[in-house]
């Protein structure tokens, strides 16, 4: 009898526990673009191709206000940790010497750390941009590109932390396709000897950041689509956005005014006439710059073009594996599109194709303005246009809402968290002896059911400068050394009319606001530095 009841006890607790039962921990592919525009993405609005980033909306999420720190460092830090990247050394606090020191502090450790106890293996390709090797912070393997200037032929590249010798030109190697290549040989060393394991595979693109270097063949598909120019293809791309995202607010004018964000020595000696400074009106633009301008967008698109078919290739590895039901898969950008406009790396041959390896390219503020349709700015901004991103979350098991929007408002400092809880962990408040804060960060999990919003009372941001706080619907942003512009998101997204001047009080709160938060960041980053 005692034997019978015991076991009627065990069935009923697993009857108990199957309705009530998390969801299997799943995998975790994190994909990151780097100076892709806000709406370059089919699936965005966009006219490139781009049909397996836009399949994966379709059979999972789109998200309309989700936001990066407009740079690449900043981001990568923030993905990682949890935290914003002033809170753990990776950009700058006025008044604080050697805040963007660019070292986390001891506390301040990276998601693969905190996976690794739960089982998980973790594998990273691709850009890094953080202090420290991939392996020491805790990745099980890693193909880090650290040369941002050489698609074709990198000189500074490691493997598991170690330095590979530098790929010859005539090698075949495209950064893209090497990159997903890592990533796909960690995916089947997975399978084959870890298989019982969960993952956490984040690939770090670098495509479509400057140089402007893509395959010829790619090229070629976009040849002739942006001789329209830019203006045109904005006007095409909000129209499509209208339908696709149901922003709120109107396309805003080009603001002539705007170009790179800083000047570099002897570019346009080198680059010659062709080259556009500012964001001008295409009808303005003689018929060589006319045609300059549009090969270079046309290289750009190719660029976005092969990241999307070696994400694809990558996807389908994971399908081949068995194990594409249970893999969450974020996919956004580190930035929006750049203005700026350099030659670094090996110098710009003129007489070349625009695209090759003796060419340094870069898309420039006109362009950059159409990437990051349907916003103003560029990356190191922090209005829309430079924080903006396109995310789209796919995972089978879990999410049924096929292709639709989720408008909740979520940040880079979200993922982390979101990860780590769904991968079974609690973020610690304690490290080594020394206190720690939770990170800033929410879960986003929730929205992945339903289109909610986020508990979460403010986003904060500052880059050289360029300065926003967000507060429900709305934002306060400025640029360096300009004043406060004040914003209703709900009904202008686009950031086209400028409420402070009827506002000043709720100006003067979130100025506080904006203030007392950077204080409380100043006395974290003096205290670390004791």
């Amino acid at each position: 009898m005692r034997i019978l009841v015991a076991w009627s006890f065990l069935l009923g607790t697993v009857l108990a526990n199957i309705g009530t039962a998390e969801p299997e921990r799943p995998n975790v592919l994190v994909i990151l673009a780097d100076d892709l525009g806000f709406s370059d993405l089919g699936c965005y609005g966009g006219e490139i191709e781009t049909p397996n980033l836009d399949s994966l909306a379709a059979g999972g999420l789109r998200y309309t206000q989700f936001y990066n720190t407009a740079r690449c460092w900043p981001t990568r830090a923030a993905l990682l940790t949890g935290y914003y990247p002033q809170q753990v050394g990776f950009d700058a606090l006025p008044g604080i010497a050697k805040s963007d020191r660019r070292q986390r502090p001891r506390w301040a450790r990276l998601l693969p750390e905190y996976l690794r106890p739960l089982g998980y293996r973790s594998y990273h390709s691709g850009k890094w941009h953080l202090d420290g090797g991939q392996i020491a912070g805790g990745f099980d393997r890693s193909y880090s590109l650290d040369d941002q200037d050489r698609y074709f032929s990198p000189r500074k590249h490691t493997l598991d932390d170690r330095p590979l010798p530098a790929a010859e030109r005539d090698s075949r190697y495209y950064a893209s396709t090497a990159i997903a290549d890592h990533a796909i040989a960690c995916l089947k060393e997975h399978a084959q000897e870890h298989g019982d394991a969960p993952f956490f595979q984040y690939i770090a693109f670098t495509a479509p950041h400057f140089p402007l270097h893509a395959l010829p063949g790619d090229i070629a598909r976009y040849q002739d689509r942006y001789r329209a120019g830019w203006d045109a293809i904005r006007g095409e791309r909000w129209q499509r956005i209208e339908e696709k995202l149901r922003l709120p607010g109107q396309l805003s004018p080009l603001e002539e005014k705007i170009g790179p964000p800083y000047a570099f020595a002897r570019t346009s000696e080198i680059l010659g006439p062709r080259e556009v400074y500012r964001e001008l009106a295409w009808s303005t633009l003689s018929p060589e710059q006319q045609a300059y301008q549009a090969a270079k967008m046309a290289i750009h698109a190719a660029m976005v073009h092969r990241m999307d078919e070696e994400i694809g290739r990558v996807v389908e590895q994971i399908r081949v594996m068995g194990a594409l039901e249970n893999t969450l898969v974020f996919f956004f950008s580190d930035n929006g599109a750049s203005a700026e406009i350099m030659v670094r790396g090996d110098g710009h041959d003129s007489a070349a194709p625009p695209g090759s390896a003796d060419t340094f390219l870069c898309v420039g503020p006109g362009w950059s303005r159409a990437a990051n349709t349907p916003f103003r700015r560029h990356k190191t901004w922090v209005h829309e246009g430079g924080i903006a991103t396109p995310l789209i979350v796919h995972w089978p098991a879990r999410i049924s809402d096929h292709g639709a929007l989720r408008n909740a408002v979520g940040h880079v400092i979200d993922l982390a968290p979101t990860i780590l809880r769904l991968a079974g962990g609690v973020w610690p408040t304690s490290y080594q002896e020394l206190p720690v804060s939770t990170p800033p960060g929410r879960d986003l999990a929730g929205t992945f059911d339903a289109d909610v919003g986020i508990d979460r009372d403010m986003l904060w941001w500052l880059h050289q400068g360029n300065r926003a706080i967000r507060v429900g619907d709305w934002k306060l942003v400025a640029a360096r050394d300009e004043p406060w512009e004040l914003y209703d998101l709900q009904q202008d997204r686009t950031e086209n009319q400028n409420l402070g001047a009827e506002q000043p009080e709720r100006i003067k709160k979130l100025a506080e606001r904006w203030q007392s938060t950077t204080q409380s960041f100043q006395e974290l980053a003096a205290h670390e530095s004791q």
